[in-house]
């Protein structure tokens, strides 16, 4: 549900226009020590990963960490506006989604270019108040040749409210969501130490995912939250496990609720009639975390 914007809000908006179709060219390499480490992360065997192997799809999360350096971090963590990344005035920043197509394997050994655009800037206001949503391009090619392109949708809220504050007790349970019967499920309940080490494979500062006094009290959260990007990382396994040859040639994710350190979640995914592989992440009450789908070729961007 959306409201009228505030006149400030209006004139914030119209400023931050001019940021949009700004672009950044950034270069790294796809080194074997970094795919080792999220082969790692899931319990897979890093030593099968050298020069020259494919990295799977959704691994180029570890590449294109963000170098910051530690004056240049914001209280939140993340690196200060301004720069790239359009200076929105709203304190709290969370992923809201991301879609990929991934066009032809990245090589480890493999020169990377990253090509990023600043694609839409969008105010609304809902009601948890004023928001700021920043959608980015990536395309990433790999010795020249196009490899990946991914959209990201970033929003930026209010400061959470003492209404927003979290209780001393759960909430009554909410009436579970009615959604298909998947074909595959996987249990998700990841700890601090998983927190940590995604967030360093990632290089993500941002203190929600580690300084539990500072997301209850600055963020007004309940708990660590767990990271998106490793949630996203769960669910393309889980996609390429259902996939017709193991490979992922697209996937959208929608991030719909916040996923706590402390709850347990369940990763689903349903075959569909037109090759489609469905996805779900979902908390222990039925609830729907995350959703989007996944296919085997690229297509087109949802």
């Amino acid at each position: 549900m959306s409201a009228t914007l505030t006149d400030t809000a209006r004139s914030n908006s119209d400023t931050l226009q001019g940021w949009v179709g700004r672009q950044e060219v950034a270069e790294d390499e796809a080194a074997a020590v970094l795919v080792q480490r999220v082969a790692a992360l899931l319990d897979r065997d890093p030593a099968a990963f050298r020069t020259g192997a494919a990295v799977p799809e959704g691994w180029h999360v570890a590449f294109f960490t963000p170098l910051a350096a530690q004056s240049q971090l914001g209280p939140d963590g993340h690196p200060k506006r301004g720069d790239f990344l359009p200076p929105v005035a709203l304190p709290r920043r969370m992923f809201a989604g991301r879609r990929l197509r991934f066009l032809s394997p990245i090589r480890i050994g493999a020169v990377l270019r990253r090509t990023s655009t600043i694609a839409a800037i969008t105010p609304k206001r809902g009601r948890s108040g004023e928001m700021v949503f920043v959608r980015l391009e990536h395309v990433i090619a790999a010795d020249g040749t196009p490899a990946v392109v991914e959209e990201q949708d970033i929003v930026y809220r209010e400061e959470a409210s003492a209404a927003q504050r979290p209780a001393a007790a759960p909430a009554a349970a909410e009436v579970t969501e009615e959604l298909p019967e998947p074909n595959d499920r996987e249990c998700f309940v990841p700890d601090a130490t998983t927190l940590f080490r995604y967030s360093a494979i990632t290089f993500n500062a941002h203190r929600i995912h580690y300084d539990t006094p500072y997301t209850q009290g600055e963020e007004g959260y309940p708990n660590l939250v767990v990271n998106g990007g490793l949630t996203a990382l769960k669910l393309c396994e889980l996609a390429k496990r259902n996939l017709p040859g193991g490979r992922l040639g697209r996937i959208s994710l929608r991030n719909v609720r916040p996923f706590f350190l402390g709850r347990k979640a369940e990763l689903r995914s349903r075959w569909e009639p037109d090759g489609r592989v469905s996805l779900w992440s979902v908390d222990e009450r039925g609830r729907v975390l995350t959703q989007g789908e996944a296919a085997a070729e690229p297509g087109s961007p949802e």
